[in-house]
């Protein structure tokens, strides 16, 4: 019998990520408890992980083949079947170490012959300088993480083509403008990951009592299963209604007229879920009429509807309530390691909590994004304050105080107030989020940045080309990303760049010199992680809406019944782009290693590529420039340091002797000392306490320069910007 009444059930079905929860779900609920709606949350896709790769589940999976097999098997599935009992044996342990639960495995890990390996581990052996670099647990996590994969290579060859770790049947969702293959597949038997899958979901069922269903689908890789769930659910709790939303439905559905998409859901939401999912539950309820649904699709007397209700206004992020992590199999989540991308290996390593700074894109202007939907459009940030409220909230409730913000674009002044109010706070935690590489990022704010818990940040430098960021509109240039990827770097938070080949007009003179620009960022030590991508365009972005004014050719305007969103599409006057892939991707593998850096661009490329128009020395010319920080009256000081040691000392030269201030400022790393008159060092000890966080005032430079001044010094400008004052930085003494 059910033991737990709700008033909805959220799934996220398999798979996202397997190390932290997709934070869709928990934003739902936290929005939901501030409603008194009652619900239940389950992540089907660490379930099915952690049900398949265990003993039980590895004894079955190998039954099966041996029964099922059929035709030829590669020689590594051959090798894997033959080891199927050491497979067996240490499957367990392996998943307990990833989970972080019995840390010393990690000796016996990294003693190459205890796991038994197989065609993954053909790239360990390339990858030992990079073990050299890597802890132990690190290095275990990893090896670890090539046996998992091992395992996932034979479930695709023998039992289940669709399977990936992050990813499930995506090749029949991407881009599907028709639902033909899709529909076909989910009238065929199940599937061996589709049993476990829904194994789990009848008992999940049987747990609970509830009239709806909503299954958050982030990417095409989740929608097939999102769809076996609920074809599932409908045929065994036909009185239960499903819903279906998420990042997938809001870019690809958004011109849906299939009908049969409805013989698997009931209802699909667009955009911001709250106001929907709270009206769908109202609906069930009986407390709304169908004619009062928000942004949702469903069939009314068999007939597909778009139904959305102007009058339900949608919800600001500051009402919505701090996510809620409940319900969810915390301590099940698998810490894997890809040690070839540093970002990659961290996305996937640990147990994030997700945070949302500001909904929407507060740039908004770049022609590649689409940024006429309303989660780019609709730029809605929320008070540090309540951002800190939530951090505390879910540390009390996860036990973790790691947090990755799923900004678009992180705005740097919601950053720099959030970072002063965790320091006042006094928190301690660590977090990472995705910017623009704007000028906004001084040398002072990335200081700050990482003393509040920053430890890496991503952001889109694209086309390192200047011609082409103007028209991407990216609101940059390759010499402000080189200085503000500068600034990050000596501060110590790490840089991963998205770049990307093949913007409309992109020429193969443009695709290297961006590639050399790259390669002197990575070699002058300002860029640490970085991934190319092919340039996609959308039915929503500034290109795919006007494709003319771009250069590029649309194949086809046919608007397909189901998915819509990326555009068949030909460049007339640019480069054959696809064919640089390979090239950019194979030296930028290299480049993260800080290895051949001296090969010449040619060498990574099979066919005639151009000569670099790029100076050689130009990213170090550009660094090497005397930056120029201008006198800005309004900059806002801040001290976030210790109370210096204040004492006086007595000089004396030819005769004549004089009292100066001796100040020493300590920090976690060094002691620094600094003389100044003694006049000045009062002043200066006085102001510190002033300037510290904790105070509510905050003083502006000029507020400054006129305390200086009344205290009847003089030369405040020589005082400020000349040593010992302006080296305070390091220890505390910010300009914002």
């Amino acid at each position: 019998m059910p033991h737990l009444n709700v008033s909805v059930f959220l799934i996220t079905p398999p798979f996202t990520q397997i190390n932290t929860p997709y934070p869709a779900t928990t934003y739902l609920k936290g929005f939901l408890n501030t409603k008194g709606i009652r619900s239940y949350q389950a992540d089907l896709g660490i379930e099915v992980t952690i049900a398949l790769f265990s003993k039980k589940g590895l004894q079955y999976l190998f039954a099966q083949i041996d029964e099922g097999a059929t035709g030829e098997l590669s020689d590594n599935a051959k090798r894997i079947i033959a080891l199927q009992d050491d497979y067996i044996q240490v499957i367990d342990d392996v998943i307990l170490f990833l989970q972080g639960k019995s840390p010393t495995l990690a000796l016996q890990l990294c003693k190459r012959g205890s796991l038994p390996e197989a065609s993954r581990f053909a790239q360990v052996d390339e990858l030992h300088d990079a073990f050299g670099r890597m802890g132990l647990q690190d290095k275990a996590k990893y090896l670890a993480t090539m046996f998992l994969e091992d395992l996932s290579d034979l479930v695709k060859e023998c039992v289940d083509e669709h399977f990936g770790f992050s990813r499930y049947a995506e090749r029949l969702a991407r881009s599907a403008n028709s639902f033909d293959e899709l529909y076909e597949s989910l009238q065929n038997e199940y599937t061996y990951i589709d049993q476990i899958l829904l194994d789990i979901l009848q008992k999940r069922m049987a747990e609970i009592e509830t009239k709806l269903v909503a299954i958050s689908v982030p990417f095409p890789g989740n929608l097939y299963a999102a769809l076996r769930c609920g074809q599932w659910v409908k045929k065994n709790y036909p009185h239960v209604k499903v819903a279906m939303g998420g990042g997938f439905a809001n870019t690809e559905l958004r011109s849906l007229s299939d009908k049969r998409v409805f013989e698997f859901f009931d209802f699909i939401t667009l955009d911001d879920g709250e106001a929907p999912l709270e009206n769908l539950v109202k609906f069930t309820d009986g407390e709304l009429e169908v004619n009062e649904l928000k942004r949702t699709f469903t069939l009314v007397n068999g007939e597909l509807h778009y139904i959305n209700n102007k009058e339900c206004s949608d919800y600001r992020q500051g009402q919505v309530g701090p996510p809620d992590y409940s319900d969810l199999l915390l301590d099940k989540y698998i810490s894997a390691i890809e040690v070839v991308n540093p970002m990659h290996s961290m996305w996937s390593d640990g147990r994030w909590n997700k945070l949302t700074m500001a909904h929407g894109c507060y740039w908004g202007k770049c022609t590649f994004c689409d940024i006429s939907l309303d989660y780019i459009q609709l730029y809605d940030p929320i008070a540090a304050s309540l951002l800190c409220d939530r951090i505390e909230t879910i540390i009390a409730q996860t036990g973790q105080n790691g947090f990755h913000f799923v900004d678009e674009a992180a705005p740097p002044a919601l950053m720099r107030a959030l970072a002063l109010e965790i320091i006042r706070r006094k928190l301690t935690i660590s977090w990472w989020t995705n910017i623009r590489f704007e000028k906004s990022f001084t040398r002072d704010l990335c200081y700050l940045l990482k003393t509040s818990g920053c430890i890496a940040v991503s952001g889109g430098l694209e086309v390192a080309s200047d011609r082409l960021l103007e028209l991407i509109q990216k609101g940059i240039t390759v010499a402000q990303v080189a200085m503000v990827n500068k600034h990050f770097t000596e501060a110590g938070i790490m840089v991963h760049a998205y770049l990307m080949y093949g913007f409309p007009t992109q020429t193969a003179q443009e695709t290297i010199d961006s590639l050399e620009m790259v390669r002197q960022m990575f070699q002058a030590g300002i860029l640490q992680s970085a991934y190319w991508h092919l340039f996609t365009m959308t039915a929503h972005s500034p290109v795919g809406l006007e494709p003319e004014r771009f250069g590029v050719k649309k194949v086809s305007e046919a608007i397909g019944a189901f998915a819509n969103n990326d555009i068949v599409h030909i460049d007339t006057k640019g480069a054959d782009h696809e064919s640089f892939g390979m090239g950019l991707k194979k030296s930028l593998h290299n480049y993260m290693h800080s290895a051949c850096f001296d090969y010449p661009l040619q060498k990574w490329f099979e066919f005639k590529v151009p000569k670099t128009s790029i100076e050689p020395e130009y990213i170090n010319k550009l660094l090497n420039e005397e930056e120029y920080i201008s006198w800005r009256p309004s900059a806002k000081i801040i001290y976030i340091g210790k109370k210096p040691d204040l004492e006086f000392v007595t000089k004396s030269k030819k005769g004549n002797t004089w009292e100066m201030a001796s100040l020493t400022f300590q920090s976690r790393a060094a002691t620094i000392n600094i003389k100044v008159s003694k006049e000045q060092g009062i002043w200066l000890a006085d102001i510190l306490q002033k300037l510290s966080v904790p105070n509510i005032k905050t003083y502006t430079l000029q507020e400054l320069k006129d305390s200086y001044e009344t205290a009847g010094l003089e030369d405040f400008e020589l005082f400020w910007d000349n040593k010992p004052v302006n080296t305070l930085y390091k220890f505390g003494l910010l300009s914002l």
